[in-house]
C-alpha cells in the first residue's frame, strides 16, 4: 500500500517515539510506503518543511500553536491548520497516488483534509479514533451543548465519521458508545483497532539504577510511584492532588510526576503551598528518558476524570507494559480500561472519586513487592500477545484488501 498518514501529533526522532511514529515505522517495515502530513506549531518550525526521518517523508506543515494556549486561540488554530494542510498536499504530493488515507480524531477539524484528500487520490481512508469530541469536553464542563461551538464541532464529527470509510475504535465500549450516539452510522463500518506499540531490540537496555536515581534526585529505599504524561483536565489533575495530600507524611514512598500540561502550575502550587517532599515534578521527557525513570518504578499510575461519560483507553498504558510496571488506574466508570487490566491481571483499579478505595489498593501494591512484580510481567506479556504494531498493521492490511475486494464487485 501507498498510505498517506495525516496527523496533528507526530514526534520528531529527537522527541522520541508515541503509538503514531511507531504504526508508521511499522507499516514501513512491512514492505509499505508512508507519506506523513503533520500540523507543527509556529513556536516550533519556521516554515513548512519536508523531513526525512525514520526512512520516510514527514511534512511538517507551520500552523498556529495548538496546545498548552488559551480555548480561543486553539480553536482558532485547529479551524485554520485546514487549509495549510491542504495547500501543502498541493504542493509537495500533486503527482502522488495513495491507496489508503490513515488519520485520527480529535481533531475533528481534520475533516475538510480528509475529505478533500479522498477526492484527490480517489482513495479509502481509515479513521483511528482516540477520543471523543466535543463530548468529553461537555463532559469535563469546559463547554454545554447550548454553546455555539458545540454544534459546530459535534457537526464537523458526524462529518468526520460519514467521510471515513472505516473506523478503528480503542475498544469494545468505545464502538458501543460510538453506534449510541450515530445512529447513522453502520456498524460494519466499525472495528476494533487497539492502541499499540513497537516492541524494539534496543529497549531491552540495562542502566544504572543508581545512576539515574542521583540524577534526578530520587531517594532509595522507597517505593517509587510514577505518573508520565500529559497533566490536564481530562486526567483529574484534583484527584491526584488529593492522592498526594494522603501520602505527604509517608516516607516509604516517592512520587515522580513527569510531563507537562495546562494544569502542572496548580500541582506546583499545591506541593509548595503544603510542603510536600515525598514527590519530584520533572519536565516531560523524550520516550527513551522516560523508559528509564519507569526501568526504577515499581507503579505506574493512569488518572482520567471520574465525569467522562466516553469510554477511553489512556496510551500511557502501553509504556508501563513495555516496561514491566504494574498499574494503579483510577478513572471513570464508564471505560472498559478496568476490564482490561482484569483481563491481563496487570493492576489494580478504582473510581477516580473514591480516594479511600484508591489508597486502600495503593497501599496494598505498596505493601506487595512480589505482586507488582508478577502484575508487571503480566502486562508485558498482555502487550506481546494483543498490542504491538503488528497487530496494527495486519488490521489495516486485512482492511484494505475486504475493501478492494468489496468495490471490484
Amino acid at each position: 500500500m501507498n498510505i498517506l498518514y495525516i496527523a496533528s501529533i507526530f514526534p520528531t526522532p529527537q522527541e522520541g517515539e508515541n503509538l503514531y511514529t511507531n504504526l508508521a515505522s511499522e507499516l514501513v517495515e512491512s514492505g509499505h510506503k508512508v507519506t506523513v502530513i503533520v500540523s507543527e506549531e509556529k513556536r516550533k518550525i519556521d516554515d513548512t518543511k519536508v523531513f526525512r526521518e525514520r526512512n520516510y517523508n514527514v511534512i511538517r506543515v507551520r500552523t498556529g500553536n495548538l496546545y498548552e494556549i488559551g480555548s480561543v486561540e486553539k480553536a482558532i488554530s485547529f479551524v485554520t491548520l485546514q487549509s495549510k494542510m491542504k495547500n501543502a498536499i498541493n504542493k509537495y504530493l500533486s503527482d502522488e497516488k495513495f491507496d489508503m488515507i490513515v488519520f485520527m480524531s480529535p481533531p475533528v477539524t481534520m475533516y475538510s483534509v480528509v475529505n478533500f484528500a479522498m477526492k484527490k487520490y480517489n482513495c479509502f481512508s481509515y479513521l483511528m479514533q482516540k477520543d471523543i469530541f466535543p463530548q468529553n469536553a461537555v463532559d469535563l464542563k469546559i463547554m454545554t451543548k447550548c454553546n455555539p461551538a458545540y454544534w459546530y464541532f459535534r457537526h464537523k464529527e458526524k462529518e468526520l465519521y460519514k467521510i471515513s470509510t472505516v473506523i478503528g475504535c480503542m475498544s469494545e465500549k468505545n464502538k458501543e458508545y460510538l453506534l449510541k450516539h450515530n445512529k447513522y452510522l453502520d456498524c460494519a463500518k466499525l472495528q476494533i483497532f487497539p492502541n499499540t506499540t513497537k516492541l524494539n531490540r534496543e529497549e531491552e537496555y540495562i542502566d544504572d539504577a543508581m545512576q539515574i536515581k542521583r540524577r534526578y534526585g530520587i531517594p532509595e529505599n522507597r517505593v517509587i510511584i510514577t505518573y508520565g504524561g500529559n497533566f490536564g483536565k481530562p486526567q483529574g489533575i484534583d484527584f491526584l492532588i488529593q492522592i498526594l495530600g494522603v501520602y505527604k507524611d509517608n516516607k516509604n514512598v516517592e512520587f515522580l510526576l513527569v510531563g507537562k500540561g495546562t494544569e502542572k502550575e496548580k500541582l506546583y502550587r499545591y506541593i509548595k503551598e503544603k510542603n510536600i517532599e515525598n514527590v519530584k515534578l520533572i519536565n516531560f521527557l523524550n520516550s527513551e528518558e522516560f523508559s528509564k525513570i519507569l526501568k526504577i518504578s515499581d507503579i505506574g499510575l493512569v488518572l482520567l476524570d471520574y465525569r467522562f461519560t466516553i469510554p477511553n483507553i489512556p496510551s500511557k498504558t502501553l509504556t508501563y507494559f513495555k516496561n514491566r510496571v504494574p498499574i494503579m488506574a483510577a478513572t471513570d466508570n464508564n471505560t472498559d480500561f478496568k476490564q482490561m487490566l482484569e483481563d491481563s491481571g496487570a493492576g489494580l483499579w478504582c473510581e477516580s472519586n473514591d480516594v479511600y478505595s484508591f489508597k486502600e489498593k495503593l497501599d496494598f501494591l505498596i505493601a506487595n513487592k512480589k505482586v507488582r512484580k508478577e502484575m508487571g510481567e503480566n502486562g508485558r506479556l498482555f502487550l506481546e500477545k494483543n498490542l504491538t504494531t503488528e497487530v496494527s498493521v495486519k488490521i489495516l492490511e486485512d482492511t484494505f484488501r475486504n475493501l478492494k475486494n468489496v468495490n471490484k464487485c
